[in-house]
């Protein structure tokens, strides 16, 4: 009996640690998230006022109405940017952050919600409305148009770009002047990009969406060149593993290019990758012959199922099958 005794009064200082240990980790909270709020009336009178004080996990509010020059760097993990009230409107006004773009955007799991930018200019010709250079982006309701580019990504292999309901148009480099491209979507060697539900349009001479990640999946877009003429609508120009799938995909007369949709047409084409490109409308304005799907892979095949395909189309060149 004493023996047990000593044993449970040996054990007891270890247990009261143990539901000491577990109490603070319970009852002790993080710092409370906050919403920041932007606007003119506000105390935060611009974005890059909110970037300079945000703290991981924030939202920033940005009313409704036109920032004219303001651009910002943010940093923070966890952010929420959205626009409330209006959608506000950032013009670039010769401004740029660290000479990239309207916003450059270093944190990890953001957010960008209803949001308008547009007019980014940098000597590089790559001034965009959004860098990003962290981990995961999102993009929701957004609209980009005339910049230079319209989104572009760092080479980041933990990187992710989802852009969900938005719209991409006339980012543009004027190649004849500067024999340099533009395209309204570059994503660089990231991990996946994802665009869905969106309008992109009006690039001329560089790509619609040009994107080297890993993995991609383009479902139930409006690609299409409308008053401009892009190289491919849709490049994939390292291949990756990649869906293409429910959208409305169509060709100006006016592009450079005789193919809509390019397969690793870039570095090593023997690395491995799938490509499948489904229940597409694709449409070609001109009546010059144009090719669909352009796989440039040797060790990967297309598959293509269920498009319909207008105009004087040849569904594929290169490696794959067509059901």
């Amino acid at each position: 009996m004493l023996a047990d005794c000593r044993s449970a009064w040996a054990f007891r200082p270890a247990l009261v640690v143990l539901v000491f240990a577990l109490f603070s980790v319970i009852h002790v909270p993080p710092s409370a998230a906050r919403v920041l709020r932007v606007g003119p009336e506000e105390a935060l009178k611009v974005p890059s006022a909110a970037a300079r004080v945000a703290k991981a996990g924030d939202t920033v509010e940005i009313v409704g109405g036109e920032y004219l020059g303001d651009v910002a760097v943010w940093r923070q993990d966890r952010l929420t940017l959205r626009g409330v009230g209006g959608r506000p409107h950032l013009r670039a006004a010769g401004k740029a952050a660290e000479g990239k773009a309207i916003w450059v955007i270093k944190g990890d799991d953001v957010l960008v919600e209803n949001i308008e930018m547009s007019g980014t200019r940098v000597p590089g010709f790559a001034g965009a409305g959004i860098r990003a250079e962290g981990g995961k982006l999102t993009l929701r309701g957004v609209h980009f148009h005339d910049h230079q580019m319209g989104i572009l990504t760092n080479h980041n292999p933990r990187g992710q770009l989802v852009i969900i309901d938005s719209e991409f148009n006339h980012n543009i480099v004027d190649y004849e002047r500067h024999g340099r491209l533009g395209h309204n979507i570059y994503v660089g060697r990231i991990a996946s990009f994802e665009l869905r539900g969106s309008h992109v349009h009006g690039a001329v001479t560089g790509h619609q969406v040009k994107t080297r990640a890993r993995k991609n999946t383009i479902v139930g877009n409006r690609i299409v060149d409308g008053d401009g003429g892009a190289s491919y609508l849709i490049d994939l120009s390292e291949g990756g593993e990649s869906i293409i799938r429910d959208n409305l995909l169509r060709k100006s007369e006016r592009a450079d290019n005789n193919a809509a949709i390019s397969y690793m047409p870039e570095g090593d084409r023997s690395r491995r990758g799938t490509l499948f490109v489904g229940g597409n409308l694709f449409e070609s304005e001109g009546a010059m012959p144009v090719v669909f799907v352009r796989n440039f892979a040797e060790n990967a095949e297309a598959v293509l199922s269920n498009n319909v395909l207008r105009g004087n189309v040849t569904p594929l060149e290169g490696r794959g099958r067509v059901r």
